[in-house]
């Protein structure tokens, strides 16, 4: 079995080298160890020294060689809009402040669908609608291509955040 011990990332290895793709929901993308079939039927050993979030169109080197393509796949998510900048920002504070994997996409926000965040987000005046598409949340302020932060750091005892 071919094995890919080695991510590069999108736009950083040679296209020409593709010989697969594998498509994947973002929680399929948190990965380091698994075997996986691609698209075009390779299977292949994912191999990789710590756990990792794969991005829509990184490559991963294997061990022959050749690449094998990551592709974002659609999944159920809310789109959410602003009126303004003001309400936007204010919007994207409250989702950070729930650790809420957000992809943060120009004038919109993407989120995974969780009702009673969708009833607030309401409550708070933004534009929501279901919407099919990849999800690729931001890393945050722990890691370019972090999940999940797991939550390491100290609260005061009022539960107030020290970052």
């Amino acid at each position: 079995m071919k094995r890919a011990a080695v991510v590069a990332r999108a736009g950083a290895w040679p296209m020409a080298s593709q010989v697969d793709s594998i498509t994947l929901i973002y929680d399929d993308r948190y990965r380091r160890r698994l075997r996986l079939l691609g698209d075009g039927g390779t299977d292949f050993l994912l191999d990789l020294p710590e756990p990792t979030v794969l991005r829509d169109g990184d490559g991963l080197l294997l061990d022959d060689g050749g690449y094998v393509r990551v592709k974002a796949a659609d999944e159920p998510l809310v789109e959410i809009r602003a009126g303004d900048p003001a309400l936007f920002t204010r919007l994207a504070w409250h989702l950070g402040n729930r650790h809420l994997p957000t992809q943060i996409d120009g004038a919109r926000m993407l989120i995974r669908d969780d009702h009673v965040i969708v009833d607030m987000l309401r409550g708070l005046g933004a534009e929501v609608r279901r919407v099919s598409a990849p999800f690729n949340p931001e890393g945050g302020a722990y890691g370019q291509y972090n999940h999940d932060h797991g939550h390491p750091h100290a609260h005061g005892s009022e539960g107030r955040h020290g970052h």
